[in-house]
Parts: structure tokens; C-alpha cells; sequence
């Protein structure tokens, strides 16, 4: 493992009542969420290595995370902090909950990646084949997956009609964080899916903070029993199941999720 260098975003007044500590999903750049940019929030965000500028950190876990926040927080002067992610951002962001004890104030994770090894899931029970492919071409290694991603095309059925709706709608945010993260090559996705499929380096029973986690209940990226199941090994752990939702369209709960956290 490396120190990589890290490209950092910080955005909105140092004075605010709340830091959030942004994570990313997969393929993204760190950018704060736009629609959820408020006067009383601090936003602060990084690109994962080997996306952006950021550099590379072969064989980083989502454990990994942790020491990146501290990188950063401690950069900006930041003690304490709360955590919010989308997708494998949010299993970033529970595994900072865990290895950052009373530094995390609270966190919020929305379609959370469940770890690999989870005990008593059906890990891709649900998922969409092109989901499922990717994965399973990660869990063969990084030689696999990197042959897989030369070759890979976008699945449309791993969004629901409403993602679609969101993605050029409430959310269009996304397409200006998901072109530029893959404009230099795939090497940040390949290390984010690589990370999926590896033991994630931390004991979500050890998270002391309040955990929000939400989750479309039609998601087809990421089935919502991953969610289920990571509400079942934080012992503060409050779960919002989304009529209706896919991996996208729960985005559209994140403004609540703000308000959870505030």
C-alpha cells in the first residue's frame, strides 16, 4: 500500500453546523452532490485513487477509506465529521464509521455494497447480469476483471425506469462526475470493484455512531438485502426501504437523509 495523493474538494463555509465527508460511488468523481448543497452544510469529498487526479493505491480495501478521511480531514483541520455516501461510497463510508470511532458523528448510506463475505447473504441474489458479470469477473482477480472491462458494455437493465427518469432529471448531476471519472481508463473502477470483493478490513460492529441506511426497494445494481443486511450488524442502525426505487432514483431520499444527519 501507498500514500496516495488525493484530490480533495471543499465546499461551503468552514462555519457550518456540519462537515459531511462525501464517498463517492463507482465509476464517479468526488464532487458534492449538487442538489444537496445548503448554506448550513460543509462539504467535503475526495477522488478515490487512480480516479481524477488522485493516484493510484493498488490492493486498497474499502477499509482503506478510513485513513483517506483522516488524510483529509486533518489536511483541512476537520476533528469531527459525519459520512455519507451512494453505492460503494456508502460501504466506504460505514467502513469509516467503524475505523474512525468517535471522529464520525453519524452516517448516512444510500444502496450500500454489502462486503463480500457476508454471512447468511445471497451476495448477487437480484443483481442485473451486467452487475453480476462485472463482480464475478472482480472476484477472479485483477488480470479477469481488467480482460472484462476491455470487452464491457453498459447493461441498461441494472436501471429501473425510474433511474432513467432521474438521471436526466432530479439527478442529472451524475452524468458531469461518471464521463471525466472514466475519461483517463477504467484503472479507478477496476481498484473499486477489485476492493468489492475483498475483505473489507474493519468490524461494522464496532461503529458507535447512529447509521442511516437507505435503499430502493427495486434496485437492480444493488439488491436492497444488502442494506437489509448491513442494518443487521450495526448496532445503531435505522433502515429506509424505498417503494418504488432503483439504484438512482433513491437519490431522490438523499435530501431526507441530509435532514437525518443535520
Amino acid at each position: 500500500m501507498t500514500d496516495p495523493d488525493l484530490h480533495i474538494y471543499d465546499i461551503g463555509p468552514k462555519s457550518a453546523r456540519l462537515t459531511v465527508l462525501w464517498h463517492h460511488g463507482t465509476p464517479n468523481l468526488g464532487t458534492p452532490p449538487a442538489p444537496l448543497l445548503r448554506p448550513d452544510v460543509r462539504w467535503v469529498s475526495y477522488d478515490r485513487p487512480a480516479y481524477g487526479t488522485s493516484t493510484p493505491d493498488p490492493g486498497r480495501t474499502i477499509g482503506s477509506a478510513a485513513a483517506y478521511a483522516v488524510a483529509v480531514a486533518d489536511a483541512l483541520g476537520i476533528d469531527r465529521f459525519a459520512v455519507m455516501g451512494h453505492s460503494g461510497g456508502a460501504s466506504h463510508a460505514l467502513a469509516c464509521a467503524a475505523l474512525l470511532g468517535d471522529r464520525v458523528v453519524a452516517v448516512a448510506a444510500l444502496a450500500a455494497v454489502a462486503p463480500f463475505d457476508a454471512v447468511g447473504l445471497d451476495w448477487f441474489a437480484g443483481m442485473a447480469s451486467g452487475t453480476t458479470a462485472s463482480l464475478r469477473a472482480a472476484a477472479e482477480g485483477r488480470a479477469a476483471k481488467e480482460k472484462y472491462e476491455a470487452s464491457a458494455e453498459f447493461d441498461p437493465d441494472v436501471f429501473t425506469t425510474a433511474d432513467f427518469a432521474a438521471l436526466s432529471g432530479s439527478q442529472d448531476w451524475l452524468n458531469a462526475v461518471v464521463t471525466p471519472a472514466l475519461a483517463a481508463g477504467p484503472g479507478g473502477l477496476i481498484d473499486d470493484d477489485l476492493a468489492y470483493v475483498r475483505p473489507w478490513g474493519c468490524d461494522l460492529a464496532e461503529i458507535t455512531a447512529p447509521v442511516l441506511l437507505v435503499h430502493g426497494d427495486e434496485d437492480r445494481m444493488i439488491p436492497a438485502a444488502h442494506s437489509a443486511w448491513l442494518a443487521g450488524q450495526c448496532p445503531d442502525a435505522e433502515l429506509w426501504l424505498s417503494p418504488g426505487d432503483g439504484h438512482i432514483s433513491v437519490l431522490d431520499r438523499a435530501g431526507e437523509a441530509l435532514d437525518w444527519l443535520t
